[in-house]
């Protein structure tokens, strides 16, 4: 009898294959006091252990094969700096010393604090990065708790050939799978935007996250099959069940095949169309991946990096030469630099959190509030304008009055520039992201004063069907096809071609195939993405007509409330145009 469990496939591609569980308990923290006499040795013993996670993660690194990409093999180099941030170190030995506690207890009551803050972020992105930080915790909480000891041996030790079944896997895990000749594997908890589904996409290895009961339902070592498209996980299939996937895995072959032929081609459709593809960036090191790709530029450069896990915000010397550095790095290709998309409770902020952050003070609203620190950004972006294009993009625009406020910095912050007689570029494009209902439902206002429109899907959808998708309660109800949402995409699209401006599409929908032909025919002509989503973007793009697509989408647009959405889009990307 066969067994099916779902999960969010985060990885496409079919595996066959032995389990093998990696079978890891929870971290239970007790507290005790540490004695006066003994507070020194207990934070001497809370460094060594912080030393000895260090040294596990430079061993990892130093296994990682010369032909690994830099993007990939940046995720572990992120979680070393973690190890010196003193957020994560010096916090920690404050507690032992204020509350004479032990290391694992202070190093917990550091962890909740910060994952507090995490959790509060309204950006979906931006708030599984406290995966990274439990990630750390547990690795340096496993060798104080002598639960560890041999562990980097234990975490790195897989049988060829199977597939990985864990609760959670470190971003360490995930890179040096790949070169054990995994074929694929699936965690219980995890989302579509974690660094270790990332990692799997930039790896193209099958995968699936928030696959629950991993663990109480499957054996080690029986034969199970993965598909990480459908996000579906069988057990005990039977022959024909088999046959249908082996099937499924030679297409797949088939298919990545093809897309190599498209990776030095422009994206043209069948009727001779141009279209833009764009890459999202949120590290230098991304920019390696992207011209392997050869996409046109970077569509969404997410500069929240530069601000998180430190006591103080950088500063525009800071900011401007981690710009000019992917600006020299594309070589002549545009540059999108959004602002900084956080909120009020970032801690470097100095400002109070909000009781609903997702509404509350974050993006342009933290930013116009918070001037003395969104000067120096806006000041590094102008400057390094004058380094190759670039273009400034404004995040959660939702009334004019906040986009004319902005404009009036950037304008004084020019004449600041020219003052100083320092280079920049005057006619640099300034546009916004249309991420909330009201900035669509006012998209010809905003297009009328901008250079061009970008549309956050991620965050749209969220706000259009009042769902949080990081929540695994309600993230069933996140559908980009809802009637509501292709409306408000279709206005922006439309209030962009009559303001004679470009409209671009930067969420995750942008890089999903399965909405690619809806999308051309619905009049985009921008799509920025994840890298590894371009080759596949890209050979839809070649099989479509854009005159044919446009009535076919139309009439979909016009007909729904038939409730068959899904089906329509189905049909439109079978047909042959």
């Amino acid at each position: 009898m066969s067994l099916a469990l779902s999960g969010i496939g985060v990885s496409r591609g079919v595996a066959i294959g032995k389990a093998h569980i990696i079978l890891r308990g929870s971290i239970e923290v007790l507290e005790s006091a540490i004695p006066v006499h003994l507070i020194e040795d207990e934070i001497a013993r809370f460094l060594k252990a912080v030393d000895s996670a260090r040294m596990q993660l430079e061993a990892t690194q130093e296994r990682i094969p010369a032909s690994t990409g830099v993007d990939i093999a940046a995720f572990i180099e992120t979680h070393l700096l973690m190890l010196d941030d003193a957020t994560l170190v010096a916090t920690p030995v404050d507690l032992i010393r204020e509350h004479h506690c032990n290391a694992e207890w202070a190093l917990k009551l550091q962890r909740d604090a910060v994952v507090s803050v995490f959790e509060q972020m309204d950006d979906a992105y931006l708030r599984t990065r406290r995966d990274d930080i439990d990630h750390v915790i547990n690795r340096i909480q496993r060798i104080l708790l002598d639960s560890s000891q041999g562990e980097e041996q234990g975490e790195n030790i897989v049988p060829e050939n199977t597939i990985v079944l864990a609760y959670d896997l470190t971003p360490a895990e995930t890179v040096m799978f790949e070169h054990q000749g995994i074929r694929a594997f699936a965690t219980e908890c995890g989302g579509p935007l974690s660094h270790t589904a990332i990692l799997a996409r930039s790896m193209q290895i099958p995968a699936m996250v928030g696959t629950h009961g991993l663990q109480r339902y499957i054996r080690d070592g029986e034969t199970i099959i993965l598909d990480g498209l459908q996000g579906v996980l069988i057990a005990g299939a039977d022959e024909q069940t088999l046959d249908y996937y082996r099937e499924r895995q030679e297409q797949e072959f088939q298919r990545q095949i093809e897309l190599a032929k498209f990776a030095d081609t422009p994206a043209v459709t069948s009727d001779g169309t141009p279209v833009r593809l764009m890459a999202n960036i949120e590290l230098p090191e991304d920019i390696d991946a992207v011209s392997r790709t050869s996409a046109n530029g970077v569509g969404l450069y997410r500069t929240e990096f530069l601000f998180m896990n430190r006591p103080e915000p950088p500063d525009e010397e800071e900011q401007y030469d981690c710009y000019v550095s992917v600006i020299e790095a594309l070589k002549g290709k545009p540059l999108t630099i959004r602002t900084l998309d956080m909120g009020a409770d970032k801690q470097a902020d100095g400002i109070s959190g909000s009781s609903n952050p997702a509404l509350g003070l974050r993006a342009i609203r933290l930013c116009l509030k918070n001037r003395a620190q969104f000067r120096p950004q806006l000041r590094a972006i102008l400057r390094a304008s004058a380094h190759g294009p670039v273009r400034l993009m404004i995040p959660m625009l939702s009334n004019t009055r906040e986009l004319h406020q902005v404009l009036s910095l950037i304008n004084d912050t020019k004449i600041a520039l020219q003052r100083e007689a320092l280079a920049f570029a005057p006619d640099v494009q300034i546009g916004g992201m249309i991420e909330v209902p009201a900035a669509a439902l006012t998209a010809a206002d905003f297009a009328s004063h901008l250079d061009f429109l970008s549309i956050g899907t991620n965050d749209l959808i969220q706000y259009t069907l009042a769902i949080d998708r990081v929540d695994d309660e309600v993230n069933y109800l996140f559908d980009p096809l809802h009637p509501a949402v292709l409306r408000l995409i279709k206005m922006t699209i439309d209030a962009g071609k009559a303001a004679g401006i470009p409209v671009a599409m930067c969420g995750e929908m942008a890089g999903d195939p399965r909405y690619t032909r809806l999308l051309l025919g619905m009049g985009l002509n921008e799509f920025s993405m994840h890298h590894t989503a371009l080759p596949e973007v890209k050979s839809v793009i070649h099989s479509s007509s854009i005159e044919a697509l446009v009535p076919l989408v139309q009439e979909l647009l016009n007909n729904t409330r038939t409730g068959r959405i899904p089906e329509r889009v189905d049909s439109l990307n079978q047909n042959t145009l």
